[in-house]
């Protein structure tokens, strides 16, 4: 056994009681074996991890015991427990970009650790670094050595983080939330790395994260926390073919899947509780569809307890912490009849509301220290779209590709190098500030980050207002009685209008936002990675609503993600951009049915699906390298360096964008079609 924790507690000591954080959990992590533990945002996940590590602050109070290969962590000294996490426990947090030093290049990063320890000596150590960087697929890894975190994409990042908590070759990695903010592709290269230094070197994985896909991608066994407990444990395809806490029924019922259709969402009601404020009984239970009117769980927490199987099976067993546990089966009948009906109806293909013709940014590159411009770079190059009334339009592609920089430019929010944007049969290119401010009034945006969109200092009230109050309209709309209005109309309580920001979940502040952008009455909104930083409860309650406000008022979507599986539930038809161009666009059915870009192809194959039978049964395609620097795109088809089908011709000659025959497809590919 390489990991044992029994009874553990972590509280936090501050000027009040102490808060419960973690509330007695059991785990054992086996040599060679991958535990995801899973649960929303406050549920005791990273500091679980924190714990085991011997990362906690100063103010943690920790109770109970772990053990590594039989030693004891709650009891070593700081000296003991820097020595271990040197060289027995690797860690991969969430965000490359902090876990990096930016003062030091990376060849010195990875290997510090290794040289701090003994395991390698100095004179070795620019080697061992080359070394490391290769394993992980860095490529031009002698190159590579010397440049700093600033110089690395998010990927290769994340890669240089893993070469860095495996060099020491751990006996045990916590990798926590890996792989959140990286493009499917991206993460499809890190999480294989993961998966290949964890075969070479024999560790146990702790997976944390939120991506029920990922983990039933490569998890052997899984732990779901809620209010700081793990409420059921079990096998990988006990989890996701038989749950049995009506919680673990709820996370997978609110997720999208790129293999579904766009039956309406089952989101779990309500909001998780934070550690100060956790419910009497059964912690689940004000949220839970079989346990919210009954007493038993109102007033007393369940054990966890084996559901299936010997009950000597010890933590190997599937257990469940439910007193109703038998009764789980009910809710996975799927869809209730009512739910499935209240889809959007198709939109209408009339004129359309918004059409983009050869739409081009450029960023000036500039260099020397009179800043004299060298080059540009063409972050969006030719972009044709259009969104008809009522409809839902997807723009996709990795990081970098120029979805944001097309949303913003037909905003207006920044300039255009070239082409023509038309909005409700008007030339909008080129209008001053005003003009464009009365766009605006039907043209709205959403911006991705609803913590940094919100601003702080103001009430929720007053953000909504805002728009009105800039427009002149907000005693002709109805002042404060449209504001109330606003906030019921997304789902949130006219009586918070008086509170800030700062009071606010991740999915509230998002349904503030959608409130302001609504508050003008708009046509039409551009919504940027609108779900991307929420938790899948939460980001099904935000698609949800977004379709029922479709419905009910008619809006136009242009909707900018990176998450195919959430495209393919809200999205009517779907655009896919690479290194600044359109590749592919087609209605979303066929799109997913038969992609014919090898770009689509591959982003398809690399969306993880929460179907632990699917690992194996699917073929996938692991794109090599990263997007090329747009200051100095690839001649020929901009994807040639990084697709499977490359020939000659795609070295030399970009592709036409024309219709595929035979499909309602536009495509730019010298040989597009035929199988991955």
């Amino acid at each position: 056994m390489t990991l044992r924790v029994r009874g553990l507690k972590v509280s936090f000591v501050g000027t009040g009681r102490p808060v419960p954080a973690v509330r007695g959990i059991d785990l054992d992590v086996a040599a060679g074996e991958v535990l995801g533990i899973v649960g929303e945002s406050g549920s005791g996940k990273s500091v679980t991890a924190l714990a085991i590590s011997g990362l906690l602050p100063p103010e943690a109070r920790l109770e109970g015991s772990i053990e590594l290969d039989g030693v004891e962590i709650t009891t070593l000294d700081a000296e003991s427990l820097r020595r271990m996490r040197g060289r027995d426990v690797g860690m991969v947090f969430q965000d490359p970009t902090t876990t990096l030093n930016p003062v030091f290049n990376i060849g010195r990063q990875v290997i510090e650790g290794q040289v701090a320890h003994g395991q390698v000596p100095a004179a070795r150590a620019a080697e061992r670094a080359v070394e490391l960087l290769r394993e992980v697929d860095i490529p031009d890894p002698q190159g590579r050595a010397q440049q700093y975190p600033h110089q690395f994409s998010g990927g290769m990042r994340q890669r240089a983080v893993i070469a860095m908590a495996m060099s020491g070759r751990p006996r045990l990695i916590i990798a926590d939330e890996p792989t959140t903010a990286l493009d499917v592709t991206v993460q499809a290269q890190v999480l294989a790395v993961l998966a290949r230094r964890q075969k070479d070197t024999g560790a146990a994985v702790i997976l944390i994260t939120h991506d029920l896909g990922v983990v039933a991608e490569v998890a052997d066994r899984v732990a779901v926390m809620y209010g700081g407990r793990v409420v059921e444990t079990g096998t990988v395809r006990e989890i996701f073919k038989r749950p049995r806490h009506p919680y673990t029924v709820g996370l997978l019922r609110s997720i999208p899947r790129l293999d579904g259709g766009s039956e309406r969402l089952v989101p779990i009601v309500g909001q998780p509780p934070t550690p100060a404020r956790l419910p009497s009984g059964c912690t689940f239970h004000p949220r839970c569809a079989l346990g919210r009117e009954r007493a038993p769980c109102q007033q007393q927490e369940p054990p966890l307890q084996a559901v299936d199987g010997p009950p000597d099976a010890g933590l190997q067993a599937h257990a469940s912490a439910c007193h109703f546990a038998a009764e789980v089966s009910t809710l996975l009948a799927g869809t209730a009849p009512a739910a499935a009906a209240a889809a959007a109806a198709p939109p209408s293909h009339g004129e359309p509301l918004l059409e983009v013709r050869g739409l081009q940014v450029y960023f000036p590159v500039r260099s020397g220290l009179l800043r004299r411009r060298t080059g540009w770079v063409r972050a969006v190059d030719g972009v044709d779209l259009t969104v008809h009334p009522g409809e839902t339009v997807g723009l996709v592609g990795e990081s970098g590709c120029g979805k944001t920089t097309t949303g913003r430019a037909i905003m207006g929010l920044i300039p255009k190098h070239g082409g023509s944007v038309r909005f409700d049969g008007r030339d909008i290119t080129r209008l001053p500030r005003e003009g464009m401010r009365q766009v605006r009034r039907h043209l709205q945006y959403i911006f991705q980050d609803p913590y940094s969109s919100l601003n702080p200092i103001k009430t929720a009230g007053e953000i909504v207002a805002e728009p009105l109050r800039i427009h002149g309209l907000y005693d002709e709309a109805g002042g404060a009685r449209w504001v109330a209005q606003l906030f019921e109309l997304v789902g949130l309580s006219p009586t918070m209008a008086s509170r800030y920001p700062r009071e606010f979940s991740g999915g509230q502040r998002q349904r503030i936002g959608i409130a302001r952008a609504l508050s003008l009455k708009p046509r039409m909104l551009i919504l940027d990675e609108p779900v991307a930083a929420l938790d899948v409860s939460i980001q099904a309650q935000v698609v949800n609503l977004l379709q029922d406000l479709q419905r009910e008022l008619g809006l136009a979507y242009l909707f900018i993600a990176h998450d195919l599986s959430v495209v393919r539930h809200i999205c009517d038809r779907v655009t896919v951009m690479y290194l600044g161009r359109v590749v592919e666009e087609s209605d979303a059915a066929t799109l997913y049915g038969q992609p014919v870009h090898p770009y689509t192809q591959s982003l398809m194959s690399a969306v993880p699906l929460p179907d632990p039978d699917a690992r194996h049964q699917r073929r996938r395609i692991i794109l090599e390298g990263d997007i090329p620097n747009p200051a100095r795109p690839p001649s020929g088809c901009h994807f040639h360096p990084r697709c499977f089908k490359a020939g000659e011709l795609c070295h030399s000659q970009a592709p036409g964008y024309r219709a595929f025959p035979g499909l309602p497809t536009h495509v730019a590919c010298h040989h597009a079609g035929g199988p991955a």
